[in-house]
């Protein structure tokens, strides 16, 4: 089994709210399993507490962040980043985490292509952001007058 991987507090906070963002239950439910969508209320849950009352900007945030909106999941991240110094309670955090992590579904689909001509081609799988996947070459050939 390979070590766990260290996840930022961004990446937590991510996973804290996960279920708010987007699409909602329906596609969380198809990403993670029901263990690990239950830890993200446990996680949320404890990030809440951590913060409430002892940072300025953490109720706005908590709010927003429970509304789906990135710039309260930033915010909230940052404080999280500040409350994880310690280690107590980022050994908690990390450890609810990597269980919620452990729990994401993994996407066992395959894809066919089939190329001739001295075709060229790409197949990915992309989770979340942006990709810039392939070649684009536009040849002008328009004859000049």
């Amino acid at each position: 089994m390979p070590d766990p991987v260290t996840l930022t507090a961004s990446a937590i906070a991510t996973l804290a709210f996960q279920e708010f963002i987007k699409s909602g239950a329906g596609e969380l439910a198809k990403k993670f399993t029901g263990e690990a969508i239950s830890k993200m209320g446990q996680l949320r849950d404890l990030v809440w507490n951590r913060l409430t009352g002892k940072h300025a900007a953490a109720a706005e945030a908590l709010a927003k962040a429970s509304e789906g909106e990135q710039e309260g999941i930033d915010t909230v991240a940052t404080l999280l980043g500040v409350e994880m110094l310690d280690k107590a309670f980022a050994g908690q955090v990390q450890a609810i985490a990597q269980e919620i992590n452990a729990g994401k579904i993994l996407d066992q689909s395959t894809m066919t292509q089939n190329n001739s001509d001295n075709a060229r081609g790409w197949q990915t799988k992309v989770e979340g952001g942006t990709a810039y996947i392939g070649e684009i070459h536009i040849t002008d050939k328009a004859e000049k007058a």
